[in-house]
């Protein structure tokens, strides 16, 4: 008992030491931990790609009408697809700006999907003919070939493209009609920053450009910034919210014609759908759903509001097979 009277009275122990050294910031060592290993950067974005995010959200597929698309898969690479559309279109007037003209028309596809050649065709009901072929050359060296065949003359196109991919930089070389001709590169400079540079020539109207370009993103943001000879400017930054939630907003200014235009938009993925919207500086509201109905059965609405111009387009449409 003497022994347990003895125990109670032992003075308590010490608290813990506090002062300055909890205060100190972290060891040498992780910092080091943290170095960024320059000669290990991630691969950048294609240039042209640079404001995929920004684009996905602001600049949705809209259409006035009906759409309907039917995808028919023979095997693991070849497909066929069908295509029907009915509404209108803008044609440009110079008395009112454009004029809408009713239109309709049936689209065959044929689609060869492999990991190393992808080959796209599309045939219209008007006489157009569009024709796209992706070929990987080497692990690192891609060719891509876009062509678009009209009867009216003057107006078929053909682009050629050489894009080169290496550990940390992409390169590209284009070669068009109308004695087009075009280079860009973008570089990894740090995990999260690119920068980039075009430039280009147009023979026929002996016109050249140059242009800039910076992306940084991390997980939760991407931002980019362009500039260019031809007096363009433009600013995006795209918010991620959420895994479901993203939030998008651009600005673009062009001091040869002082027009200057900025929007906002949201890109939100549900369950069973995904809903895309966007508003302008211009006035022009729009929104974009696609509801998933079945495996393979999708539903889309379409809709565009101009106040200013009081110009409304609105579709619907339903697309069948992946």
């Amino acid at each position: 008992m003497g022994s347990s009277v003895g125990d109670a009275a032992a003075p308590p122990l010490p608290p813990p030491p506090v002062g300055l050294a909890v205060a100190l910031p972290p060891k040498a060592e992780d910092k080091s931990e943290r170095k960024v290993d320059y000669l290990n950067l991630p691969c950048p974005v294609p240039f042209e790609e640079i404001q995929r995010e920004a684009l996905m959200s602001l600049k949705p597929e809209l259409f006035e009408g009906l759409r309907f698309d039917f995808t028919k898969g023979l095997n693991q690479k070849f497909s066929l697809s069908h295509s029907v559309f009915m509404g209108s279109v803008e044609v440009p007037s110079p008395s009112s700006g454009a004029i809408k003209v009713p239109t309709a028309h049936y689209e065959f596809g044929a689609n060869f999907l492999d990991p190393k050649l992808m080959l796209i065709g599309r045939v219209l009901t008007d006489g157009r003919l569009n024709a796209r072929v992706k070929c990987d050359l080497t692990d690192n060296l891609t060719l891509k070939i876009n062509a678009q065949l009209t009867n009216e003359p003057h107006f078929s196109q053909g682009m050629f493209n050489f894009d080169y991919k290496s550990k940390d930089f992409r390169a590209q070389y284009q070669m068009g009609n109308n004695a087009f001709y075009g280079a860009n590169y973008i570089q990894s400079v740090t995990p999260n920053l690119s920068l980039g540079s075009e430039v280009f020539w147009l023979g026929h109207q002996r016109k050249s450009g140059i242009g800039f370009a910076a992306r940084y993103n991390t997980d939760k943001m991407v931002a980019t910034a362009q500039v260019a000879s031809t007096g363009i400017v433009a600013l995006s930054y795209v918010q991620k919210v959420s895994e479901k939630v993203s939030l998008a907003s651009d600005f673009m200014y062009n001091s040869m014609t002082r027009d200057v235009i900025s929007s906002f938009g949201y890109d939100y993925i549900l369950r069973q759908c995904r809903l895309r919207g966007k508003l302008d500086s211009n006035g022009c509201v729009a929104a974009f759903l696609e509801e998933r109905l079945n495996m393979g059965v999708n539903f889309i609405l379409s809709a565009e509001i101009d106040h200013q111009k009081k110009d409304y387009k609105f579709g619907f449409g339903m697309t069948v097979g992946e």
